[in-house]
């Protein structure tokens, strides 16, 4: 018998994880060896970039199995020992996030550890779901799987809950509505605001208690028994995902102070765009746009076209009450029927955003393109603008479908600009996956009337190509700028995890459709005709998600590796001030590096862009449970009633049937058929014990509604037998 060979890792592009694994034996091997990054990769003969070298052989310097030589270069630390080194849990503290399971145990996921680590309920020391923690993990002899303790909770995730007020004999308690997160809250009398027997209330946490089974006290801070039940949930959705609901007085009280309009002195410190024709494209409900495009012909049929961002640094001084608690909240919230912004009021909604007929400060990437659309040149700074008119995206797209309407000139050359730099993204390898975006129809209580799926049409990808150009370019300024790195915020994204793309090819074959996973590129493009050929096929569309999955998922850190996903070498987010704080630290260090090299201290932006990613996932949770809660709460008004649907997962006991028209999903037991069934080992199809009947996903079927449980945002469904 012939022996398997190895994959072979030439000419490849890595994962961060494989690639260690590789420099770790190059360095090893030959233990007085010195190599840089570039003659590393040299030696391991790997696509990846410099930065993505670098970045690696810095993580395992910090781990400790490298040394920094004073020649620049790096060699095997003789104190390490592989064996010992390769051992990732050698009674170590790890700071990492708490995932609660229903035992009342918990996983700590931990950055860069491929295992999470189960901490045992009477070792969480009192940690809820969701808190940052640091835990210690001893060298247990033997054991697999890593275990360990809590030490200390570093950040709560959560401080206020929104629950059931109750009173007892001599106190009362408070149970949480719409969160795992936080057990029964006692509070004393005198601390409840005079709030009722049953009134849902807000109540911050005061005392955590200081063991596992010693209860939580806390004060009332708001009674909300004038508030519609879609407003409890809504904002009990909010406090659950560890996001304040109001701003803090020193917060509000410096953004009063803020004087609108522009000023005359400091226009003249700025480039002046509002003779040059501008203007915005947003969804018809926006309140506030961060975002503007110009274009203006130039000599020799080149033309240039300006991205203009929202200043919101102008009005954000560092270290300021204001610019902390935007750091604090990350990002705005977009739940169904409500944004929780990151800014207040006053700046997201009036003095930030570019508003038209307005003379607006903005921070500008402009662009310079010759007739063949190709960019010329380019140019960063500030900027003041007046936008001429406010496009929804409705407006715009009616412009590039007819040609006709306002400024339909200008728009129909920038689509032109758009399509071809679109063309470029994918043809160096970008990948095409979008998931399915849904949308309400609120009446005037906030209750659901209606929903559909959110069509991206050319309008909107303009936008989108446009923000991109500007954030790759700003990305790649900053990288290329000097040696020593500046540090700076990246928006990265690593290649898919190898065991979970290998799983989802063997998953994808099956329903009929072949991966090439032989390079990344190959990958992308094996992903795109997927995604081409689900837009006939259900099945295949079934895949989308999975596929997705399977990616790793885009973060914020100072270690730039690339953005895969868009195959982009350098990428940042420098186009949405108002609403991510990413930006904000983008435009400040980017406006200091225009004058001169600054660089700031990078493990203090490192921690901030770990609490910006974390933010961002909670504001993601946040967002998904909105859209669950409202899709429940559309279909308990159908109970009873028939749709069509399509198997869109399978477990032991029973199926997923997504619906057609609402993308409802809830579960149809196999205790509700007509005969046993048996799942299949790939959890593809389900088959009759009797009849064999063989039920797939991505099969259509018809279903009716049995239940619809607001509370746990569960459906329950049966399937509908034809006559």
């Amino acid at each position: 018998m012939s022996k398997k060979k190895k994959p072979t890792i030439k000419g490849k592009k890595l994962p961060v994880k494989q690639l260690k694994n590789q420099l770790t034996k190059l360095y090893s091997k030959d233990k007085s060896k010195r190599l840089n990054a570039s003659q590393a990769g040299k030696k391991l003969k790997i696509a990846n970039s410099h930065d993505s070298l670098e970045h690696a052989i810095k993580q395992l310097e910090k781990d400790g199995l490298l040394v920094h030589t004073k020649e620049g270069k790096y060699k095997w630390n003789r104190k390490a020992s592989i064996e010992n080194q390769s051992k990732r849990f050698s009674g170590k503290d790890y700071i990492g996030r708490v995932d609660m399971i229903r035992t009342g145990a918990a996983y700590i996921v931990v950055e860069g550890l491929e295992d999470d680590v189960y901490v045992n309920e009477k070792n969480l020391k009192g940690a809820m779901n969701k808190d940052i923690v640091k835990i210690y993990v001893p060298k247990i002899p033997g054991k697999r799987k890593p275990e360990g303790k809590v030490l200390s909770i570093e950040k709560r995730s959560t401080t206020h809950v929104l629950g059931r007020y109750r009173e007892d004999k001599k106190y009362a308690i408070v149970y949480p509505l719409n969160t795992n997160n936080i057990k029964d809250v006692y509070v004393h009398f005198d601390k409840s605001m005079d709030a009722k027997d049953g009134d849902p209330v807000v109540v911050e946490i005061t005392d955590w208690g200081q063991s596992q089974n010693k209860g939580l006290w806390g004060k009332v801070t708001a009674v909300m028994s004038e508030a519609s039940e879609n407003d409890i949930a809504m904002q009990g959705i909010l406090l659950s995902n560890g996001f304040d609901l109001d701003f803090p007085p020193e917060v509000l009280n410096q953004v009063k102070d803020i004087e609108p309009g522009v000023l005359e002195e400091e226009v003249a410190k700025r480039r002046d765009f509002r003779n040059v024709t501008t203007f915005t494209i947003d969804p018809l409900t926006a309140r506030d746009f961060d975002d503007a495009l110009s274009i203006e012909e130039l000599e020799d049929g080149q033309f240039e076209i300006g991205v203009h961002i929202a200043d919101v640094t102008h009005y954000v001084p560092e270290g300021s009450p204001l610019d902390l608690e935007a750091l604090n909240r990350s990002t705005s919230v977009y739940l169904v029927d409500r944004v929780l912004p990151m800014l207040p009021e006053k700046l997201s909604n009036d003095l930030c955003s570019l508003n038209p007929h307005e003379d607006r400060y903005t921070f500008t990437a402009s662009f310079i393109f010759d007739k063949n659309f190709k960019i010329v040149d380019k140019w960063f700074g500030r900027t003041v603008i007046h936008s001429d008119r406010r496009f929804t995206y409705e407006e715009a797209q009616e412009v590039i479908e007819t040609g006709e309407g306002d400024y339909n000139t200008e728009i129909l050359k920038m689509n032109e600009v758009a399509l071809k730099l679109r063309k470029d993204k994918f043809k160096n390898g970008a990948i095409s996956f979008e998931s399915d975006e849904i949308k309400f129809e609120l009446d005037d209580e906030g209750k659901p009337i209606g929903m559909y799926v959110k069509q991206r049409k050319a309008a909107h990808m303009m936008i989108e190509d446009f923000m991109l150009l500007a954030n790759k370019s700003v990305a790649k300024y900053i990288a290329k700028k000097a040696k020593p790195e500046i540090p700076f915020v990246y928006r990265v994204h690593d290649l898919p995890n190898p065991d979970k793309l290998a799983d989802f090819a063997l998953f994808a074959k099956e329903l009929g459709y072949k991966m090439n996973m032989n390079t990344p590129r190959e990958i992308a493009k094996s992903f795109n005709g997927l995604y081409e050929a689900a837009k006939t096929n259900e099945q295949l569309k079934m895949l989308e998600p999975l596929a997705i999955r399977t990616m790793s998922k885009a973060i914020y850190t100072t270690d730039n590796i690339g953005h895969y996903g868009l195959a982009f070498d350098y990428y940042t987010h420098f186009t949405s001030p108002i609403r991510r704080y990413s930006d904000v630290l983008v435009h400040r260090y980017l406006d200091k590096n225009l004058k001169k090299d600054f660089r700031t201290n990078k493990e203090e932006l490192e921690a901030k862009c770990k609490h910006i990613s974390m933010q961002e996932r909670n504001a993601t949770g946040a967002e998904r449970e909105s859209v669950k809660y409202k899709q429940v709460e559309y279909i308990s008004g159908h109970i009873g009633e028939e749709f069509d649907g399509v198997v869109s997962g399978m477990i032991d006991r029973g199926m997923f049937v997504k619906l057609a028209d609402s993308l409802v999903e809830g579960m149809v037991g196999f205790n509700t058929m007509d005969e046993p069934y048996d799942l299949a080992d790939s959890r593809l199809k389900a088959i009759g014990r009797k009849t064999k009947t063989v039920i797939t996903m991505g099969q259509k079927l018809r279903v009716r509604i049995l239940s619809a449980d607001m509370e746990s945002k569960q459906v329950e469904m049966e399937i509908v037998m034809e006559d």
